[in-house]
């Protein structure tokens, strides 16, 4: 056998170590980035889902808009916060005016309150009745 000097041999292995260390650390870089673009994919999957899902909005009964509070209206499309207040805030004017009548006789009659057009009167009427 040949007499190879002991400062070689530890240099030859320190060598090796650090090219196994390198492997395991390209290795490990490389499932990171794997798992990392699966939980991506996995997290975009479940919100497209989520948004298809509330896309349509479902009521168990219709709403009648001379007597339904804002926590119902705000449910409709197009219907936020602000709307829902109008809504009532009209509805409660109109009864000011003639107390035996009701404030929207048609999906047609809530374009009196301000920020609802004939679109979005239009797209509400399924979710509506007047009683």
């Amino acid at each position: 056998m040949r007499d190879v000097p002991d400062y070689m041999v530890s240099d030859n292995i320190i060598q090796r170590a650090e090219v196994r260390q390198s492997r395991i650390q390209s290795f490990a870089f490389v499932i990171s980035v794997c798992v990392g673009a699966l939980f991506s994919i996995g997290f975009a999957v479940s919100s497209l889902v989520a948004v298809r899902e509330a896309g349509g909005i479902e009521l168990d009964e219709r709403i009648n808009p001379n007597d339904a509070p804002i926590a119902s209206m705000v449910r409709l499309p197009g219907i936020g916060i602000g709307r829902a207040e109008a809504i009532v805030a009209c509805r409660e004017d109109l009864s000011k005016e003639d107390s035996n009548s009701r404030a929207f006789q048609s999906c047609y009659d809530l374009q009196k309150v301000r920020g609802i057009g004939p679109k979005t009167a239009e797209n509400i009427s399924e979710w509506l009745k007047f009683e």
